[in-house]
C-alpha cells in the first residue's frame, strides 16, 4: 500500500506541475501520470489528493508562503512548489497519514525530482507548517 501511495503522490505532483505550466485537463493528466507509474499508483487516492489540493489551492498557497519567508512561490523551483502544495494539503486537511509519513514522502519526492537543495527546503517548510510555526 505504501508504494502505491508514494507513486500516487508522484503522479499528483506531476499533474500539479503540468497544470502550473500550461492549460490541461487535470483528470486526464492525472490518469496518464498514474499509468506512467508502472500502473502501480492508486488512482482513487491520487484523485482524492488532486481534488483536495485544487479545491483549497488558494489557502494552501498562502500557508506555504507564510512558512517560507523570503521565498515567493514563483521563486521556488517548481518541484518544491508543487510538492509543498501537496504536502501542506495532506498535513492540514487530508489527515489520513501521520505527519511524519507525509513529510517523509514529500522530502523523498523533492529529492528525487527537484534540485540538490529541494529535500532540505521542503523539510523546513513542512516542518514549520506541521508545528504551526511561522518563520
Amino acid at each position: 500500500m505504501a508504494r502505491k501511495r508514494h507513486l500516487s503522490r508522484i503522479a499528483v505532483m506531476q499533474t500539479l506541475f503540468e497544470q502550473g505550466t500550461r492549460s490541461i485537463d487535470c483528470e486526464t493528466a492525472l490518469e496518464r501520470n498514474c499509468a506512467g507509474q508502472s500502473g502501480d499508483a492508486d488512482i482513487d487516492f491520487a484523485k482524492t489528493l488532486l481534488k483536495g489540493v485544487l479545491a483549497r489551492e488558494e489557502d494552501i498557497r498562502l500557508i506555504v508562503q507564510e512558512h517560507a519567508p523570503g521565498w515567493t512561490l514563483d521563486r521556488m523551483d517548481p518541484v518544491s512548489r508543487y510538492t509543498l502544495l501537496l504536502g501542506c494539503y495532506e498535513l492540514l486537511f487530508a489527515k489520513d497519514a501521520p505527519p511524519a509519513v507525509v513529510m517523509n514522502e514529500s522530502i523523498e519526492i523533492a529529492k528525487e525530482f527537484g534540485t540538490a537543495e529541494s529535500g532540505k527546503f521542503v523539510n523546513g517548510v513542512l516542518n514549520a507548517i506541521a508545528h504551526g510555526e511561522k518563520k
